[in-house]
């Protein structure tokens, strides 16, 4: 099984960028579907963004045009997020699907990271 390990958060005023990262653990990501997400506290997980082994990305609407899904080598995705905003802030996760499609619920994937904190500031 492949074990996903996010890291890269921190704290950004608002307009800023940050870069998260998922490594591969056990396995690499090989034909493996990749989903972020992200919640915020009081509310439950929602969709950011997937990218299929295929090199198909797909986001949701809030974050279109300002977060781009990278994958390097088949052991590292990256989630790279700029002009930030309050709404943005939230812990951020990685997960694994065996699948090829992307899917937007949760429930859809395998294996989970331990989920990395971004702070935006007003």
């Amino acid at each position: 099984q492949v074990q996903p390990v996010e890291s890269g958060g921190g704290l950004v005023q608002a307009g800023g960028s940050l870069t998260l990262s998922c490594a591969a653990s056990g396995q690499t990501f090989r034909r493996y579907t990749m989903g972020w997400f992200r919640q915020a506290p009081g509310k439950e997980r929602e969709f950011v963004g997937g990218s299929s082994w295929s090199g198909y990305t797909y986001y949701t609407d809030s974050v279109k045009g300002r977060f781009t899904i990278s994958r390097n080598d088949a052991v590292l995705v990256y989630l790279q997020m700029n002009n930030l905003k309050p709404e943005d802030t939230a812990v951020y996760y990685c997960a694994t699907r065996s699948g090829a499609a992307i899917q937007t619920t949760p429930t859809q994937y395998d294996y989970w990271g331990q989920g990395t904190q971004v702070t935006v500031s007003s």
